[in-house]
């Protein structure tokens, strides 16, 4: 092999692993999600509330599984129950990992929601979610923790209020990490497609 055709056989050596090290860099990519990427986030990493079922929980009580938390409460005309059945149409449109998501409801109106009206519902929208509650004093502890906001808004008599709230979602991953926060109007398609990215294994 002469000089020159060293030096071309080392050249093209080069950019071959050049692009052998672009590929690698590919395929070690961070997902792209539609909701928005929170990952490291300081706050919102763990709660202590009761279910309807009267057993109080823990964000570690659901390791395996994607959560999708989201505040609100049971009276609210709109956002929250169209937030629920979206993310029941999600976990159908998982398939078989359906049941690896995780969906929590925490109420930002313990004085009206008690827990027989939570569990009934969340029979509304699928029997595996749950719906969680704490007194007054801990919700809003919990609310400055996980940077929602909520408010009664006062209505023609002392039980006819209505509650503004914060109307996105968390999503935390197997792992219980904090991941995304997803905006009230996403659509079930996207949040599903995120909801994979985050089921696949790391």
């Amino acid at each position: 092999m002469n000089k020159r055709s060293a030096i071309q056989f080392i050249a093209a050596g080069a950019i071959l692993a050049s692009a052998g090290g672009l590929l690698s860099a590919c395929s070690e990519a961070k997902p792209s999600f539609a909701s928005v990427d929170i990952t490291g986030a300081s706050y919102a990493k763990d709660f202590e509330l009761t279910d309807h079922n009267g057993k109080v929980r823990h964000l570690g009580d659901f390791k395996g599984k994607v959560v999708v938390m989201f505040f609100g409460y049971t009276q609210c005309p709109d956002v929250c129950p169209t937030s629920m059945a979206e993310l029941a149409e999600v976990k159908k449109a998982l398939g078989a990992d359906g049941d690896k998501l995780q969906g929590l409801f925490v109420t930002v109106d313990p004085a009206r929601d008690t827990p027989e009206v939570l569990k009934g519902y969340m029979e509304n929208f699928d029997p595996t979610f749950l719906a969680l509650y704490t007194t007054p004093e801990k919700l809003e502890a919990l609310a400055k923790d996980f940077k929602v906001y909520y408010k009664r808004v006062n209505g023609k008599t002392d039980t006819s209020y209505t509650m503004d709230h914060s109307a996105g979602s968390y999503i935390y991953d197997t792992q219980g990490n904090l991941r995304l926060f997803t905006r009230y109007g996403s659509g079930a398609k996207v949040l599903a497609a995120d909801i994979q990215q985050l089921l696949k294994p790391s």
